[in-house]
């Protein structure tokens, strides 16, 4: 990966981009990671030696353990970072286009959920294949923040009800 890539929480409040290679990609199927991110694991990709930048805010930070602090945004509460000794790891899913962030390492295997081999075995349906037992899906409108970058958000932040 050599073009630019940008990303951020949900509500828009924090913006980040890198321009130099990501190598680094990886899951982690270890439980303090499961239970970071709410999830089966945590797929990361570390920004050692690259020029990665906050563009937008900064994400609020939780010590997890003596070696690790999480970020996360404290307006949407998205999952943005792993920040050990050896450098920051940011959530492969707050890039703008987590597609370009292929994993090729899984670390944590000991606490691997062992249906995590059968997910793409699932059947696979469209969201709106859905609206006869949802139909609320065809009324949802998105707040949240483009998959793009933009001058200001602000008024994204503010809670719609």
């Amino acid at each position: 990966m050599t073009s630019k890539l940008t990303g951020g929480c949900q509500c828009g409040a924090i913006r980040f981009a890198v321009s130099s290679p990501l190598k680094d990609t990886s899951i982690c199927h270890c439980l303090m990671c499961q239970k970071a991110f709410g999830n089966l694991y945590a797929p990361l990709v570390g920004t050692k030696g690259t020029d990665f930048k906050w563009t937008r805010g900064d994400p609020k930070r939780w010590r997890s353990s003596n070696h690790v602090l999480r970020g996360f945004c404290e307006n949407c509460g998205t999952r943005l970072t792993y920040e050990a000794d050896d450098g920051l790891a940011i959530a492969i899913g707050a890039f703008d286009d987590p597609s370009a962030l292929q994993p090729i390492v899984a670390y944590g295997a000991e606490g691997k959920i062992a249906y995590v081999d059968d997910l793409a075995n699932l059947p696979n349906r469209d969201t709106m294949d859905d609206i006869e037992s949802a139909p609320f899906l065809a009324t949802v409108v998105n707040y949240q923040h483009p998959y793009h970058e933009t001058d200001d958000w602000s008024s994204s932040n503010e809670q719609k009800k």
